[in-house]
């Protein structure tokens, strides 16, 4: 198991191209098997999930051809459905919570599906009810093998209906969006998730000869069609990237230029920052962050305690409320960070107190983050990744602390950031990557 050390106190100093987006690279590389043409598809990150699900696309059949550093061709001319009912399928897939959505595109071109409970970040229970809920409101029938946890899907006669969800999940809808676009008739999903990533899907299933209007709101719909064609599609930087070099900035004191940043598709991420007091440049489509000795974390209009929390979009992300805690530790204020869609999310908090942060953990879902203006920097020690994201806020933490830290688990951190270790030391970090 990997590790890093991480020498802190060193300020950073240049440009950073953000990868391309994880969460809509899953749901864009899934897409693929709805059409036997071509698809291509560019700023692909190289991190471990991704290659995961490119690995199991070609176990599957597809053929794909790597045109560059992050693009890659793809065509499901001959997917061999027989690959689906191996063990070393059900293994793949499971190691992966992303493989999920393969069920749509599945149901939708080849009427069946079958697949192993996902597995992923130990962040708390993550239900799978909306994706399958949506699919059998299209008429898919649903058989759960309780003992060697398989779920069996028949869907060869899916039809167009109204649905309202019970969530607004992102992968959720991914999912249901396309198993709907070959569905006979009209579909009508309420209550919708809305992201960009999600816009990003139908926009390029759209290109694919889809017919989903409502695109960007909660409210969809899709008139399905009995092909899809192929298509080329460019993913949108990483969001999550973006807040994370946008905190680690400010922790330590660095002065950054993050590049391509497509700030109109950032919502309140931008602001969300500003409210903790770090100042932000937009320079065309590059985001600068100046350094900053000290920063200050806003109070609401009445002077009570600022309170960020996770909301579905537009709202603020969940996977940013971990860099949003970190970076309050060296603030001045106190912020209550309210973390309402994982109850393990926070737990990662110890690691933190133990490097002399001021937290109070409320309960599995709030933390009250007591920022002394750095009179007292954090101190480095060893700890262990529990999930992607406090993973990163670690190596923050480590990175502004006084002395080395030693960050276990680090495969975790791989899942999300692509080379993060080399990309942060050619701006001058000290990040050493050890076994």
């Amino acid at each position: 198991m990997a590790s890093f050390r991480v020498e802190g106190g060193h300020r950073l100093k240049g440009e950073i191209i953000p990868q391309g987006a994880k969460n809509e690279a899953l749901q864009i590389l899934c897409a693929v098997l709805l059409t036997s043409e071509k698809v291509t598809i560019h700023k692909i990150p190289n991190i471990r999930d991704v290659n995961k699900l490119i690995e199991l696309l070609a176990d599957m059949g597809v053929k794909i051809t790597k045109l560059g550093p992050e693009s890659y061709e793809f065509q499901a001319d001959s997917v061999n459905l027989d690959y689906l009912e191996t063990e070393d399928f059900l293994k793949k897939a499971s190691a992966l919570r992303g493989s999920v959505m393969i069920l749509g595109p599945l149901l939708a071109r080849f009427g069946k599906g079958k697949l192993s409970k996902p597995g992923g970040d130990k962040i708390g229970r993550r239900r799978m009810d909306t994706h399958f809920y949506g699919f059998q409101k299209l008429g898919a029938q649903f058989h759960y093998d309780a003992k060697n946890e398989i779920f069996h899907i028949d869907g060869k006669d899916l039809k167009g209906t109204y649905m309202l969800l019970d969530e607004a999940s992102v992968t959720g809808t991914a999912n249901i969006v396309m198993a709907a676009v070959m569905a006979e008739g009209k579909t009508t999903i309420y209550n919708a998730a809305c992201e960009p990533y999600l816009q990003q899907l139908c926009d390029m299933l759209n290109r694919m000869g889809a017919k989903i209007s409502g695109v960007g709101s909660n409210l969809l719909t899709i008139e399905g069609v009995k092909v899809l064609g192929g298509t080329e599609h460019t993913m949108l930087p990483d969001m999550i990237e973006i807040g994370s070099f946008i905190g680690m900035a400010a922790m330590t004191q660095s002065e950054i230029t993050i590049k391509d940043c497509q700030i109109h598709r950032l919502g309140i991420i931008p602001d969300t920052f500003r409210r903790m007091g770090i100042k932000l440049e937009f320079r065309g489509d590059d985001i600068f962050v100046p350094a900053q000795k000290h920063y200050e974390i806003e109070t609401f209009i009445d002077g009570s305690i600022l309170t960020v929390a996770d909301q579905i979009w537009p709202g603020f992300t969940p996977d940013l409320l971990s860099i949003v805690l970190v970076t309050a530790t060296q603030a001045k204020g106190t912020v209550l960070v309210h973390q309402k869609m994982f109850e393990s999310r926070l737990f990662f908090v110890d690691k933190l107190i133990d490097m002399g942060a001021q937290i109070i953990l409320c309960d599995p879902h709030r933390a009250t983050v007591i920022g002394l203006d750095r009179k007292y920097p954090l101190r480095g020690i060893r700890m262990t990744s529990p999930d992607i994201r406090a993973g990163v806020a670690l190596l923050i933490a480590a990175m502004s602390a006084n002395g080395t830290s030693i960050i276990d688990n680090i495969e975790q951190i791989d899942r999300g950031y692509q080379h993060i270790d080399e990309r942060l030391n050619a701006l001058g970090a000290k990040i050493e990557r050890i076994n």
